[in-house]
């Protein structure tokens, strides 16, 4: 990297800047104290914990009290990884209360003197060392697991700005990733109110009208209580193209959908129709989408291969069969799995054609909004990444923002 000039480089090695500690094993040796630990299944993407999941465990007194985290603190994740995912993800450990440890698979790096370095431009500058690819050459695997060496690891230099310029780099990276988490945020709150939405049009209706009582419960009165085989005939799709990428290219351009959603691109034509697709086996048997045409259709999902009523919304039953979570309906044993006999005989409401319009037309304006702020998401976390690379190798100034009240 060709680094500013006044700019210094160090490495993670130096004992005067740094201190690592390996995770903790559960042990066996009482007494125990029961402590949240974090793990690298607590690792997100964004580099901060996702601690809805963490695990409580007993843990050796004895070796609590050096194996705490504090506010500051890097985990770094030294055994794991997978096939597209380097081992050597790090987060950056930001909570103030409780008490927290971490796993054996990770191990914590501690800024001692934050008067040269400070924490959080250190968990951003390992951040980029693994969104990089860096890391990659620091690994070896054993037994199917990657492991990081961290021998190497702690040798590798980190590009050293003045510290005000460490401040206003990393406020620029957390102002960037605040504004994704705002996004995600607002995208739960809409998917949520969309939840309750359905709950009561798919109850209730649009029109106000009394309600009646029928062998699924109550409904609308102008509503029909119908079996799903009476309104389509489903089938089983065809075996994956063998010409399937991740993602499209200039020839490529069709998706390919299975259990859940779009799985990847392919060449080949399955359907011109616009389909509702069911996933039929596997984790995702139930999960409903729309395949927008063209498309392909493989066998771990359903479509309607005839339809017998012309006064049915597509929009509108793909949402209502969402709404009735048809996992529930999947057969127990080795392989989760819903069959079309299961499907056809599901009975579900079913309003007139015109208020199933409706009804789709609403919930379809959720669908948009949602999308829309997804998008954003995706365009935010391209320029964090890029900003991420473009900081760390001073390819990017943030010295005019040194001038500006940054939180310390």
């Amino acid at each position: 990297m060709n680094l500013p000039e006044h700019w210094k480089v160090i490495r993670l090695s130096n004992q005067d800047l740094f201190s690592f500690e390996n995770g903790i094993w559960k042990g066996k040796k009482a007494p125990f104290e029961e402590c949240a630990v974090v793990r690298n299944t607590n690792f997100t993407s964004d580099g901060y914990l996702d601690l809805t999941d963490v695990a409580v465990l007993p843990i050796e007194q004895r070796y609590l009290d050096k194996k705490k985290l504090k506010w500051g603190d890097i985990v770094i994740e030294r055994s794991g990884g997978g096939p597209e995912q380097p081992v050597g993800r790090v987060v950056f450990f930001n909570i103030k209360d409780g008490i927290y440890c971490f796993s054996n698979f990770t191990s914590r790096l501690r800024v001692i003197d934050k008067n040269t370095i400070t924490p959080i431009y250190l968990f951003f500058y390992l951040l980029y060392l693994h969104d990089s690819g860096q890391t990659r050459k620091l690994q070896k695997r054993t037994t199917g697991i990657r492991n990081l060496i961290f021998g190497d690891y702690k040798e590798s230099e980190i590009p050293l700005p003045p510290l005000p310029e460490q401040r206003a780099i990393a406020h620029i990276l957390q102002t960037i990733q605040e504004a994704k988490f705002t996004r995600k945020r607002e995208i739960e709150l809409e998917r949520e109110r969309k939840a309750a939405l359905m709950d009561y049009l798919f109850t209730h209706g649009t029109k106000g009208e009394p309600h009646k009582q029928t062998e699924i419960g109550e409904i609308p009165e102008s509503w029909q209580v119908t079996k799903l085989g009476d309104l389509v005939k489903l089938k089983s799709g065809e075996s994956r193209p063998k010409d399937i990428k991740n993602k499209p290219d200039s020839e490529r351009t069709i998706p390919v959908y299975g259990g859940n959603g779009i799985l990847g691109y392919t060449t080949k034509k399955f359907s011109d129709q616009r389909l509702l697709v069911i996933g039929r086996v596997g984790a995702y048997c139930g999960c409903v989408h729309i395949a927008e045409c063209p498309n392909w259709i493989t066998d771990n999902a359903l479509y309607p291969e005839k339809w017998f009523c012309n006064e049915v919304s597509l929009d509108f039953l793909a949402e209502q069969l969402r709404h009735c979570n048809l996992n529930k309906l999947q057969r127990r044993g080795g392989q989760p799995l819903i069959t079309q006999s299961i499907l056809h005989q599901f009975k579900i409401p079913l309003p007139p054609l015109s208020e199933q319009r409706a009804i789709a037309e609403i919930l379809q304006n959720f669908e948009n909004k949602i999308a829309a702020l997804e998008r954003e998401v995706e365009l935010i976390d391209e320029l964090f990444h890029a900003m991420l690379e473009e900081l760390m190798t001073g390819q990017r100034s943030a010295v005019p923002l040194i001038d500006t009240k940054l939180p310390n």
